[in-house]
């Protein structure tokens, strides 16, 4: 009996491995990135505007069926945007009323990222021609942030307080992701393709303002619209 159960599972395993097919390929993606900013009205923050941003990076697509594939790889990507909050004018100011100032800050932020997918893919609709559908996660790093353009931030409204950018940012983002789009056909093995993915972050970002300023309940998130284009080889 075990030699039978040991048979059928080499028997599996070769079967999978005859028809598993492993796709690889790079991409870039010019995407619109925003921050989603929520507070209390004491400090109300907010998103103000989006910035553009550009990744790219490898592709990664294994399939294990003939419509369906687990998609993966390393992609260098820039989030980020504009955010504004209410603060106060800084006490050591003689004569300066405490009443709020709003305040304007601009993050952006590389980001090492990893995609754990699942792709679907029609039958094609066109000759060489197949539409694919994306859902999924991912997991990024980041390896470079600026404030307002540099990559240390003096502080305004806290004693011009120097922090390094990068200590605003949590260490890892999460995302969840959901994409669509086309492949065609060009040649035996080669492929072109073009979607649309929404990377939504799951992650509180903010590493500054409860730490640092002492605010209460501040959520910082990433949000990507993104154009992908890419080839497989």
């Amino acid at each position: 009996m075990k030699r039978l159960f040991l048979s059928l599972a080499v028997l599996a395993a070769s079967a999978t491995a005859a028809s598993a097919q492993v796709e690889i390929g790079i991409k870039i993606s010019p995407a619109i990135t925003s921050l989603r900013a929520e507070s209390p009205s004491a400090t109300a923050f907010a998103s103000e505007s989006s910035k553009l941003s550009f990744g790219g990076g490898l592709i990664v697509d294994y399939f294990f069926g003939e419509n369906y594939a687990f998609s993966t790889g390393l992609f260098l990507t820039g989030k980020g945007g504009t955010i504004s909050y209410n603060d106060k004018n800084p006490p050591y100011l003689p004569g300066t009323p405490q009443a709020g100032v709003r305040v304007n800050q601009k993050i952006a932020t590389q980001y090492l990222e990893v995609p754990a997918t699942i792709k679907l893919f029609t039958n094609e609709l066109a000759p060489a021609t197949r539409l694919y559908f994306q859902l999924g996660g991912s997991l990024a790093v980041p390896i470079a942030t600026r404030i307002n353009g540099e990559k240390f931030y003096q502080d305004p409204y806290d004693n011009n307080n120097e922090t390094s950018a990068s200590d605003h940012v949590f260490d890892i983002d999460i995302n969840a992701l959901l994409g669509a789009g086309v492949e065609y056909q060009l040649g035996r093995s080669t492929k072109a393709l073009a979607g649309i993915s929404y990377h939504r972050g799951l992650v509180d970002l903010d590493r500054y303002f409860e730490k640092t300023r002492g605010f209460t309940d501040v959520t910082i998130k990433n949000s990507v619209f993104a154009l992908d284009l890419g080839m497989k080889f």
